[in-house]
């Protein structure tokens, strides 16, 4: 244990020497190259406000700060420094945190004029999110934001510093994927996987151009193509006609709304037919087969599993292989690939009824038609549909037409139109 007692003198100049250091004097010391390039970067500490704690060690209280040391190699290494304060006997714990409190404000104080850290390019800083961030995001989220990475963002602004990628750089960029036939939602989806990058450089304490994604003016919508969406009697023709257990995956997709990584995540467990719900708590990647997670903590959630479908997944329970937790596998044990139910199942069986190409989400939009056609609140769609908004379901589904609406226009056009 090292036991340092800082003096008002010794903060006094280290003070001196962040004045120093943020004016250049000092920085031609520790660095030899300050250019905005990838050639050399600035050794500065990283600004942490901190608030301290208070211990007891052999009967007396000590104050810990944490403060940044300069190493001979140009760094900086974040070390404790124990204050010593009063006995355990003589002082209360309030009256040692308010000796201490000083210590900490002259240590967050120097924190603050610490010049933010600059010289770093976008490509330098996504390699520090790889490494440091990627790893804790969700496998989807990750594939998606390095499939932006590679095809659009590194090869035109990577080698960009991060104080260069302003508003208007990024304008230009927008015209740059709008040149390419690249639909709106590509381009916002693009921009949200820089937005996001930028704003962890900045919680870093990375110097940043001004980038807003809300001063960037979009490419236009275009007419969006009208996905088909099958009826409840195509739905039930669909399940009738399937083998088991895909008419199982259908029904419980199809009646309960889910997404299709969801149903094939079910467990045994999540199957509760004492208080007649289905506990949706996971879901499969559907590129990599992993269960994890669900989409979002508003997903999670217990739905009410009607007489029909109980009926339907204890015949199916019957016949379950007890190898596995998980309500549906394939031969081998693991969960099923969606791409392959739909491409080897679902498809064939639809050419098979006669009926348009759809996928699995479809029958999700399915559902939720008609839940908006029987005229149930928003509130209703969104508990059912587990949004965290219920302007998300208003937003992708608002165009399906309810009865309560269709009764209104046609009760008014009785009274106008002869």
């Amino acid at each position: 244990m090292v036991i340092v007692n800082i003096t008002a003198a010794q903060y006094a100049e280290r003070v001196q020497m962040s004045a120093l250091y943020a004016s250049g004097v000092l920085r031609s010391l520790l660095v030899t190259t300050s250019s905005a390039s990838t050639e050399g970067t600035i050794p500065v500490p990283a600004r942490r406000f901190q608030e301290g704690c208070v211990v007891e060690k052999s009967s007396r209280r000590y104050g810990i700060v944490y403060t940044d040391v300069l190493k001979d190699d140009g760094t900086f290494k974040r070390l404790p420094q124990w204050v010593p304060l009063g006995l355990v006997s003589e002082q209360s714990e309030r009256a040692a945190r308010k000796q201490f409190q000083p210590y900490v404000d002259r240590e967050n104080a120097l924190a603050a004029k610490m010049p933010r850290r600059t010289g770093f390019t976008l490509s330098d800083f996504v390699k520090e999110w790889r490494a440091s961030v990627s790893g804790n995001l969700k496998p989807s989220t990750v594939r998606a934001m390095e499939s932006h990475l590679r095809a659009h963002l590194l090869p035109k602004l990577g080698s960009l510093p991060l104080t260069g990628i302003s508003t208007k750089e990024v304008q230009s960029f927008v015209a740059y994927l709008a040149s390419g036939k690249r639909s709106r939602k590509t381009v916002e989806n693009v921009l949200l996987t820089l937005s996001s990058l930028i704003s962890t450089a900045k919680s870093w304490d990375y110097e940043c151009g001004n980038f807003r994604f809300a001063d960037l003016t979009l490419p236009r919508e275009g007419v969006k193509e009208e996905k088909y969406i099958p009826t409840d009697e195509e739905v039930r023709q669909l399940i009738e006609a399937a083998s088991e257990c895909f008419g199982t995956i259908l029904a419980v997709t199809a009646v309960l709304c889910l997404r299709i990584g969801e149903t094939l995540a079910l467990r045994v467990c999540d199957i509760d037919f004492k208080k007649h719900v289905i506990r949706i708590r996971q879901s499969v990647d559907a590129a990599t087969r992993t269960v994890g997670s669900v989409k979002s903590k508003a997903s999670s959630a217990d739905l009410p599993m009607p007489r029909e479908l109980e009926a339907r997944l204890r015949a199916h329970l019957a016949r379950h292989n007890s190898k596995s937790d998980l309500l549906f596998t394939n031969q081998k044990g693991r969960p099923f690939s969606a791409n392959k139910l739909r491409t080897k199942h679902l498809h064939p069986l639809l050419k098979k009824l006669g009926l348009p190409r759809f996928g699995f989400h479809a029958l999700r939009h399915a559902g939720a038609s008609a839940l908006l056609a029987d005229g149930v609140t928003p509130a209703v769609a969104q508990s059912t549909l587990r949004h965290s908004d219920a302007r998300i379901t208003l937003g992708i589904y608002g165009h399906m037409i309810g009865n309560e609406q269709r009764d209104a226009v046609q009760n008014r056009a009785s009274r106008i139109v002869n």
